[in-house]
């Protein structure tokens, strides 16, 4: 299109009277298009400024080069009404254009620029100026080419940082790989193979393309910020920008810059420094993450940028940035430390020096190594952070020295950092994008307090993996510049004596941190643990603590300090490390800071608790101090101290103290768990009389997972039907596409779909499950684990799919009180009553289903079933017999031979007698079935009949013995029979009553937390029947089997569609009535459940509080009658529960 044509659709327009503005946005596009090419016009942009949205945007490259602004034809562009807008876009925006579509103000960095016109409204029509046509072209070709700085969003600049980074990761990537096919020996392969040689043994091509690519991306990045002509950016001048402390980057910047470049990448890397001339780093981050209480905007915004760039990555190296409260709180506790219990009065700015023995690189078998060795003077404080990321925590110690010592003897600076700070400050780091930005911010920072370089001294970090050992072999293989930054980092390992070691590492379960050097140290954590599964000592936080450790250890005196994960603190399964921990260190300070949102955790007080991360899991400051004093078999002291409540107390708090100013809690080192969190186990020896439910309970297990909830189970059996129709009949892609679901490492859509068509896609497989308390759901149970379903537990749920009750517990607890108790007559979740971390939910069956003995009990004719009872109990005597002769003559006594026997013995003699007494309860029942052939009172039904107690018959004879009564196998209907014996069924109702006690519970609390609960045995008979009768009536409450649930105490109110649309939260309950505390909770605008208690709608069932968890999980779903009655069901159950559990107090239970 010609401006010529353009003139003249535009006048037509205007003449047909129902044109407005947007009608000539299409024309406006065209004609650009048509006079510039090889860029892009995109009419009515989203989300492209942070100022509003320009009609228009112009991008290059994907670049926004410039802005266009369109008002209605004959608007007056200088009116008053339009000034608000356009001086917000005049601000922010560099190159930009304000028209009326022949009106043309063009303004750069604010400023007008330009003003032209290519016609004039007369009588409605446009009266074309073609004078002004070529020039207007060229202002247009000239607005097309401005070099400025467009980029204006720290967002939009990490967007397009990372858009190119992941390009050229692709592009690298595919270079490799056909580079290895064709044996093509390129600089990109040849670099690839020097970086799995000397730094990252175990990389990958897609591996070093990331690594690469995210490097050449904050190069260019930091090369950029020491930019001060900011319109002739390229990728030779970032090569003269890398600071000369960084010889690594340096060498590879001129690489990247030099005629040796691999041509198929030189297009992306151009791009990549296109995007930073269009960008003013200075003025883009200076106010870039002032909330988030860093003043340094560099390291904010390489986390936005990795987020960007790839979130999975930042998570599977745990990258998160340290706040400058927490670095600074580390940094002057560790300055104390070195002053008070080394006698070191300069702390951290120490300059003494010690000799150390340094191995070389010459052979001489004189020495036990092989290699000569020679003495070596070195400083004393070594500081070694050894997951550096961006160098927060040693710019914190080049900024604390500095403001300490030398801000009154700026004379003596320069000297004191080449000869005693930079020899000292040492750091790895594995993330090459990070290592640049540690570089670079030491850099800066040196530079802004008066560092004037002599030496071009490089800095002491070092791109290496920590968690790997020194490498020998890299001593004298290659002279390469690769090969030295080996080197030197290899000299930090072997031979430098590391006495701080600080930081922040990575938090990552699935650590990808596997070699056998840090996996060795780790075993050390390990011994004598009975637990299936490690995965939390996987996690890279413990190895940095082990290395950590082991720094401090070869030192043979020193302070780690770091912040981290702090599970370890506490969790069961660290006892060991925690106990290897005190053996090493002679004083440990912990600083808890909480924040656990996974937990829900809140301050003492009631009031929110908050992160000091933007993390789920909860941390703590960690110092553990070693000055060689203390004896090798001697534990050291744990000093503890919490500290709760939102950011913006912990932040102060942090800034306002260090470990010389709290008031510690000396804790007690109590085996076999060592926690470094106050405990209160006053009443251990009392609670450990008590039976435990592991031990009553012969079978147990946790729930099943299916690992695909939201496919699997359903709300009604319809839905499972038709997702089992589609299992059986579609192919793995389209289940694949119309369920939007994908293969994990334990469930597989053809693994699902195999099982279905083994199982005939049989409909008597659809169960119910309770899901949730008082949520039941169903799905399609089949016993196969990895198959429909992940792990479905049927060992123990088998049990469950005939007339039966289990018992759901926890061993564990992340929260902070015990609330995890409830029944079920379904299949259990793994999550039932809790999907808290730990909180792993076991299944109790009252009664187990003997396969062997299901079609023998009972046939036709009375005589029968006696004569084959007869035989079993014949055959059970003697494999009883054979069981208790191997027991009592060598099991029992090779267990008395051993003094002090460990966990793994305990545990093998434990199974051992756990089979000896099946034997004798297996014995016991079949005898109490041919006594019930004889007892017609006894009240048996057909499933009955082929189950037998899932109950240790010692405990139970136990139990007997302190009654006085008669052990029945099922519940007789006789009066009398009731008062003289009891049944499994009484003691779950037993059970259940003392684990509703609000006293137990508190008393016990610590002892919960860590293994599954004790019950003490029944004080006697009176106390015994008592709780019986008050768990009975939890349980049938609890099961809404009780009339009492039938009696509602809420009202349902509102004329409305009965869907939920309300966000349900703990703050929507209305209160209506202050005296009895009842309140409203509405479902919709027009709709409430009314009279809800305050008792109910905060009452606690293991990790949820029901009657707000039912209704959040029906959001945008339409009640039914039966959801509304059920919904007041679950209200008198909880306002009963709380109402029977204080009653069961008032029973003296102990």
């Amino acid at each position: 299109m010609t401006i010529k044509e353009y003139i003249e659709i535009v006048s037509k327009r205007l003449q047909s009277g129902i044109s407005r503005e947007h009608s000539y946005r299409g024309d406006l596009e065209i004609l650009i298009r048509d006079l510039v090419k090889d860029i892009e016009i995109t009419n009515e942009p989203a989300n492209v400024t942070d100022c509003g949205n320009p009609d228009y945007v112009i991008t290059k490259g994907k670049i926004p080069i410039g802005y266009i602004e369109a008002k209605d034809i004959g608007k007056d562009l200088n009116s008053k009404s339009f000034k608000e807008q356009f001086d917000r876009y005049k601000k922010a925006l560099d190159n930009l254009i304000i028209t009326d579509y022949v009106w043309f103000q063009f303004f750069q960095n604010g400023e007008l620029v330009h003003e032209i016109k290519i016609g004039e409204i007369e009588n409605n029509r446009i009266k074309p100026i073609p004078k002004n046509y070529a020039k207007f072209e060229n202002l247009i070709k000239d607005f097309c080419s401005f070099i400025g700085q467009t980029i204006k969003s720290p967002k939009k600049l990490a967007e397009m940082m990372a858009g190119k980074a992941r390009l050229l990761q692709d592009i690298l990537e595919k270079t490799i790989t056909s580079d290895e096919k064709t044996k093509e020996n390129s600089s990109i392969k040849a670099q690839y193979d020097s970086f799995k040689k000397l730094l990252i043994h175990d990389l990958e091509p897609q591996s070093f393309a990331d690594i690469y690519a995210q490097t050449l991306a904050y190069g260019m990045f930091a090369a950029r910020l020491h930019d001060e002509s900011l319109n002739d950016f390229s990728r030779q001048k970032a090569a003269e920008l890398i600071p000369k402390s960084n010889p690594f980057l340096r060498k590879l910047f001129s690489y990247v810059a030099g005629p040796d470049i691999d041509e198929r990448i030189i297009t992306v890397v151009d791009n990549l420094a296109e995007v930073f001339r269009a960008t003013d780093l200075e003025e883009i981050l200076k106010n870039f993450g002032k909330n988030t209480e860093t003043s340094d905007p560099i390291i904010h915004f390489y986390e936005t940028f990795l987020a960007e760039y790839d979130p999975k990555l930042r998570k599977a190296r745990g990258v998160w940035y340290t706040p400058e409260p927490v670095v600074n709180f580390i940094i002057r506790s560790v300055d104390e430390i070195l002053k008070t219990e080394f006698d070191l009065p300069q702390g951290l700015a120490d300059t003494s020096k010690t000799k150390i023995k340094v191995k070389t690189d010459i052979a001489d078998k004189n020495f036990k190594s092989g290699y000569k060795e020679v003495e070596k003077e070195v400083h004393k404080v070594q500081i070694l952070d050894p997951a550096t990321g961006t160098g927060t925590f040693l710019a914190e110690v080049v900024k604390y020295i500095y403001n300490k010592n030398f801000k009154t003897m700026q004379g003596a600076w320069s000297g004191y950092v080449e000869q005693h700070l930079i020899p000292r400050l040492n750091g790895f780091e594995l993330l090459m994008a990070s290592y640049a930005m540690a570089h670079l911010k030491l850099d800066m920072l040196l530079t802004q307090t008066g560092y004037k370089s002599n030496k071009n001294e490089r800095l002491n970090i070092y791109l290496t993996n920590s968690l790997e050992e020194h490498h020998p072999d890299t001593a004298t293989l290659f002279s390469n510049w690769l090969s030295n930054e080996a080197n030197e980092a290899n000299y930090i390992k072997r031979d430098a004596p590391v006495m701080c070691v600080i930081g922040n590492p990575p938090y990552s379960v699935s650590s990808m941190n596997k070699g056998e050097w840090i996996e060795n140290l780790i075993k050390d954590y390990k011994k004598n643990l009975t637990e299936k599964s490690y995965n939390s000592l996987s996690d890279d936080y413990v190895k940095f603590i082990r290395y950590g450790q082991h720094c401090i250890q070869k030192n043979g005196e020193g302070i780690l300090a770091y912040i981290s994960n702090n599970s370890f603190i506490d969790g069961i399964t660290f006892r060991q490390m925690r106990k290897n921990l005190l053996e090493t260190f002679d004083k440990i300070y912990i600083v808890d800071l909480h924040g656990n949102a996974k937990m829900k955790e809140i301050s003492p007080d009631g009031s929110p608790d908050q992160n000091v991360f933007d993390i789920m899991q909860g941390v703590s400051i960690n110092i553990f101090v070693k000055t060689g004093q203390k004896e090798d078999n001697q534990l050291g002291k744990i000093f503890h101290f919490d500290s709760f409540g939102k950011r913006e107390i912990k932040y102060p708090f942090l800034l306002n103290n260090s470990v010389s100013t709290l008031k510690w809690k000396l804790l007690k080192n109590k085996s076999p768990y060592f926690f470094f969190v106050p405990k209160n186990f006053g009443d251990e020896k009392k609670y450990n009389t008590g039976f435990s439910l592991s031990k009553i309970f012969i079978y147990n297990n946790a729930g099943l997972v299916t690992s695909r909830d939201e496919l699997i189970i359903q709300n009604n059996k319809e839905s499972v039907k038709n997702i089992i129709n589609d299992f059986k009949n579609l192919d793995v892609l389209d289940i694949k596409q119309k369920y939007n679901v994908d293969d994990s490492r334990d469930w597989t859509v053809e693994g699902a779909k195999n099982d279905v068509i083994f199982t005939n896609c049989d409909e008597d497989n659809i169960t119910k499950i309770d899901y949730r308390p008082f949520d039941s759901k169903f799905l399609y149970y089949t016993s196969k684990s990895k198959g429909f379903i992940s792990y479905p537990r049927n060992e123990i749920l088998r049990h469950l799919k005939s007339n039966n009750i289990a018992l759901i517990s926890t061993k564990l607890l992340s929260s902070t009180s015990y609330n995890h108790c409830f029944l079920s007559k379904n299949l259990i979740d793994k999550c039932t009553i809790s999907n808290r971390g730990k909180e792993t939910n076991y299944v109790f069956p009252l009664y187990f289903y003997s396969d062997n003995l299901k079609n023998s009990l009972f046939t036709s004719k009375s005589e029968q079933k006696k004569h084959d009872l007869m035989i079993q109990i014949k055959s059970a005597k003697a494999s009883h017999k054979q069981m208790k002769d191997f027991f009592d003559k060598t099991v029992l006594p090779y267990f008395e031979s051993i003094k002090d026997p460990n966990e793994e013995i305990i545990k093998l003699f434990e199974e051992h007698k756990t089979t000896y007494e099946e034997s004798i309860s297996n014995l016991e029942y079949l005898k109490e079935q041919l006594k019930n052939l004889e007892n017609p009172k006894t009240e048996t039904i057909q499933t009955e009949t082929q189950r037998k107690p899932n109950l240790n018959q010692k405990i139970v004879k136990e139990i007997a013995k302190k009654l006085g009564l008669e052990f029945t196998l099922e519940k007789s209907k006789d009066a009398q029979s009731c008062i003289s014996t009891f049944a499994p069924i009484d003691i779950l109702d037993y059970i259940y009553a003392v684990l509703h006690s609000p006293n137990y519970r508190e008393k016990y609390k610590e002892f919960l937390k860590i293994d599954f609960p004790r019950v003490p045995y029944p004080k006697d008979t009176k106390t015994f029947w008592e709780l019986v009768k008050l768990g009975k009536e939890i349980r049938e409450i609890h099961l809404l089997e009780s009339n009492k649930v039938e009696n509602y105490i809420t009202t349902y109110s509102g004329d409305g569609d009965d869907i939920i649309t309300t966000k349900i939260a703990k703050k929507d309950w209305k209160l209506t009535d202050k005296k009895t505390k009842l309140g409203r909770i509405y479902i919709n605008e027009t709709q409430y459940f009314d009279n809800i208690p305050l008792v109910a709608w905060e009452f606690y069932i293991g990790g949820y509080q029901p009657a707000q968890k039912w209704l959040k999980d029906r959001k945008d779903r339409k009640l039914s009658y039966e959801d509304i009655l059920h919904y007041q069901k679950i209200i008198v159950a909880l306002s009963e529960t709380d109402r029977l559990t204080k009653e069961i107090d008032e029973v003296e239970i102990e």
